[in-house]
């Protein structure tokens, strides 16, 4: 496969992009199994269409380490421990490996009862949450996650002006017999910040009314969150006068509250301090559905019920998809056709590349 470039945009074979990443932070100080599984992380959101939780992170996490706001190679601490519930410090570690041990945690304990709670708090960034409910539903188990991210005040709630959220990610994975499982993954505001960072780098414009001034207008201008923009400069969301907005006006201003209370507050990762180093706290709930359904009609009742709601007549254009579809979708198509980037953003992945002393470029 070749790099093509399209209207300011490359694609770039996804097996080939991960190494390249991989090496960027292997030089950054994280051991090489775990340089992998963050680079295979991001492709990975690159791969499902979700670019904003993809390479473009990779700048942002170097930065990261190097002003020890993220720590390579960190373990894990286990603060509670009892048969259902338990409650972890990621000590500012790699979210990719941090979330992963949380899911799996959770997923050991509702093995053996049913159910569990499982609290992550200091974690680094987590990245996209679905692959995480993607692992406990390949295990067989339902998932609930809220997360919360600390020191990422960005969104204002609905009837505000001013940030008091979090983008504040919800998700739930619910596994299916012999089929792809069910995936609802979302930021509870209306783009995640990882899209105004792409938006800002010439990538997927946003929508007209994603953000909102302090005068009350809507727009759909980066510089609204991060102030005036270079191509290779940094995105500093500090610099902005604006905020995201919720999606879903009272509806997901309110969830977003409750992922703040729950993957916040109640994981004692902190919801109300904006000025702190970076980190997502996560509180999940692992449930498994051979021991809640013991008459195990479940599996066959929601294979019933998904096909009935396929067979909706569809407006003109659309199609109705139940969720995880379009992600499955994307990462068969570009698995093929390669990652999409724009020219702006992978200018920034070779510069820090270059910085951490990787020189070679990626030819074909």
């Amino acid at each position: 496969m070749r790099l093509i470039a399209l209207a300011m945009t490359i694609h770039i074979p996804p097996d080939p992009l991960t190494d390249f990443c991989a090496e960027i932070f292997a030089r950054a100080g994280c051991e090489p199994e775990e340089a992998g599984r963050v680079s295979a992380s991001l492709v990975d959101a690159n791969l499902t269409g979700h670019d904003s939780h993809g390479v473009i992170r990779v700048p942002r996490y170097v930065d990261w380490v190097r002003t020890g706001d993220l720590v390579p190679n960190q373990s894990m601490e286990r603060l509670v421990d009892t048969p259902v519930i338990g409650v972890v410090d990621g000590r500012f570690g790699f979210g990719q490996t941090m979330a992963p041990m949380a899911v799996d945690i959770g997923v050991e304990k509702a093995r053996a009862t049913g159910l569990s709670a499982i609290s992550l708090r200091n974690s680094g960034h987590v990245g996209r949450v679905g692959e995480w409910a993607e692992r406990a539903a390949a295990a067989g188990f339902i998932s609930i996650h809220f997360v919360n991210a600390a020191g990422s005040i960005l969104v204002a709630p609905f009837g505000g002006l001013e940030r008091r959220l979090s983008t504040a990610p919800f998700c739930v994975g619910v596994p299916r017999e012999g089929a792809p499982p069910i995936v609802l993954d979302f930021a509870t505001s209306l783009v995640a910040e990882g899209k105004v960072n792409v938006a800002s780098h010439g990538g997927k414009p946003l929508p007209s009314h994603a953000l909102i001034g302090p005068d009350g207008a809507f727009s759909g201008d980066p510089t609204l969150l991060y102030g005036s923009l270079t191509a290779d400069g940094a995105r500093d969301h500090r610099h902005g006068a604006g905020a995201i907005r919720a999606f879903g006006e009272h509806k997901g201003s309110g969830l977003a509250l409750l992922c703040e209370l729950l993957g916040g507050s109640l994981t004692g990762n902190g919801a109300t301090e904006p000025d702190r180093k970076f980190s997502n706290g996560m509180f999940s709930l692992y449930l498994d559905p051979s021991q809640i359904d013991p008459s195990h009609v479940f599996d066959a009742d929601m294979t019933r019920y998904l096909d009935w709601f396929r067979q909706g007549k569809a407006i003109p254009g659309e199609a109705i998809l139940t969720p995880g579809e379009p992600e499955r979708a994307s990462r068969a198509r570009r698995t093929q056709t390669g990652v999409p980037l724009p020219d702006e953003a992978w200018a920034l992945i070779k510069a820090t590349a270059r910085s951490v002393g990787v020189n070679r470029d990626l030819s074909f």
